[in-house]
């Protein structure tokens, strides 16, 4: 059995836009905060690109979980979202796996703490790169010296720190249940 490099691909799902990050094997790119509708399209391109590079894709999606509140319409909004999402990658191509990555897992595995915030969070994910780039947080960077974060801003962090501990902890990760198509059968 040989081992075939895989991107992983990190989402932060919201009710109108959502944040993105593919995690390739050389670092992240097409990163940013899309509109959910054009994320969709954007996430076709990303599976071209990566299937001109023969690489695999694990899609990482933070999913909603319970913590004894009520909860608006956002959130379910935001649940109808994640299954556009989940739905979408089996019909675009068959070599994608897909696990929901919930926000207390991102928090253990980047700062070893349920209590983390995103601030805390987006210290531990800059800590991780290299300070390649120019200005205060070099791993950032400017314009004129880019880091290999460099672009990242609000729930692209998110994005990235779930394409992170998909990539870490993959193999516990639970799988999103992929409906078959049934027959009922009526007496």
């Amino acid at each position: 059995m040989s081992f075939k490099p895989a991107t992983y691909l990190g989402i932060d799902p919201g009710t109108e836009q959502s944040g993105f990050t593919a995690l390739y094997p050389g670092g992240p790119k097409h990163t940013g905060v899309f509109q959910n509708t054009e994320l969709l399209d954007h996430c076709e391109k990303v599976l071209a690109e990566c299937d001109q590079q023969g690489l695999g894709v694990r899609v990482g999606v933070e999913m909603i979980a319970c913590y004894g509140m009520p909860v608006g319409r956002e959130v379910f909004e935001t649940c109808l979202w994640i299954g556009k999402f989940v739905a979408r990658f089996p019909r675009v191509t068959g070599h994608v796996e897909i696990r929901k990555v919930y926000r207390r897992e991102v928090k253990h595995h980047l700062c070893n703490s349920a209590k983390a915030n995103d601030a805390n969070i987006r210290r531990a994910l800059i800590d991780l790169y290299p300070p390649t780039g120019g200005g205060a947080v070099p791993q950032i960077g400017t314009k004129a010296k880019p880091g290999p974060l460099y672009g990242f801003k609000s729930h692209a962090w998110a994005a990235l720190g779930v394409a992170k501990t998909a990539e870490a902890n993959w193999h516990i990760l639970e799988t999103f249940l992929q409906s078959q198509p049934t027959t009922t059968a009526y007496l």
